[in-house]
């Protein structure tokens, strides 16, 4: 007995690929939409494909989409409104505002209460050590009427805000690692804090004076000059940092700290 929709021959499925759709649900189907269309309750679409013109562009949609070569020759700005991209630029208004903000902190800073000339030294003394002489000179485009820059340095030492002795070991310590005894000393000299100041660090750095030589002419160049020029130089480098000529001419001779002690 043959089912309805297949083939008599047993061979007419040898080509068929696996999993794929049956050949009588493929003719049911087909009878299905044939029914359909022959039924008189269908409706007509013959309305819809008489309005169609073949030959309609589409220049209008490429347009509104910024597309095609209608959109040639248009500015950004344009494409920008066209494709509903906002765009933001800063108004006048906006800078008035900034500036009437600036100039309102400004105003807020002039009511301030003024600070104290103390308060102003211990805001110097807090950050590092100043001599007496540069904190004096710092201090001094503050000061008003009645106030006495003087009295006020001599409060701060005797509370022991002010040291030029510990100024002098700050400049030392930060110093000494590049700088020759001349270099130092000078500076102790410009900020006046007294003779018997300057000779105690002036000692105390002419006992190292040859080892922290050497150790800046090593950092700097490494090896003994071969010509005049080199060695110029080299004495030159040696010189605008401080050291002394003698101790410039051991170390361009090649002499080094043990030896130099014998």
């Amino acid at each position: 007995m043959i089912r309805k929709g297949r083939s008599a021959s047993p061979n007419a499925g040898a080509g068929r690929k696996t999993g794929g759709p049956r050949d009588d649900d493929a003719i049911e189907s087909s009878s299905r939409s044939s029914s359909i269309s022959a039924s008189p309750a269908s409706p007509s679409f013959g309305s819809l494909t008489e309005d169609f013109d073949p030959f309609e562009t589409f220049d209008a949609h490429d347009r509104a989409a910024g597309v095609g070569p209608s959109s040639r020759g248009r500015s950004s700005n344009d494409d920008r409104v066209d494709n509903g991209e906002a765009t933001y630029t800063r108004s006048r208004r906006a800078d008035g505002e900034t500036r009437s903000d600036d100039t309102a902190d400004k105003k807020r800073a002039s009511q301030r209460p003024a600070r104290s000339l103390k308060g102003r030294a211990l805001g110097y003394l807090s950050r590092r050590e100043y001599s007496r002489a540069e904190l004096s000179r710092k201090l001094a485009p503050y000061a008003e009427e009645g106030d006495s820059i003087d009295a006020l340095l001599d409060s701060l030492e005797n509370e022991g805000w002010l040291s030029n002795s510990r100024f002098a070991e700050s400049l030392l310590h930060r110093r000494a690692s590049r700088m020759g005894a001349g270099r130092i000393v000078n500076e102790l000299k410009r900020h006046a804090v007294g003779q018997e100041l300057v000779e105690e660090v002036s000692a105390q750095l002419r006992e190292t004076e040859l080892a922290r030589a050497q150790a800046v002419w090593r950092k700097k160049f490494g090896s003994l000059p071969e010509t005049p020029n080199e060695r110029a130089k080299q004495a030159r480098f040696l010189a605008t940092r401080g050291f002394s000529q003698g101790i410039i001419g051991k170390i361009l001779k090649g002499i080094d700290e043990d030896f130099a002690s014998e």
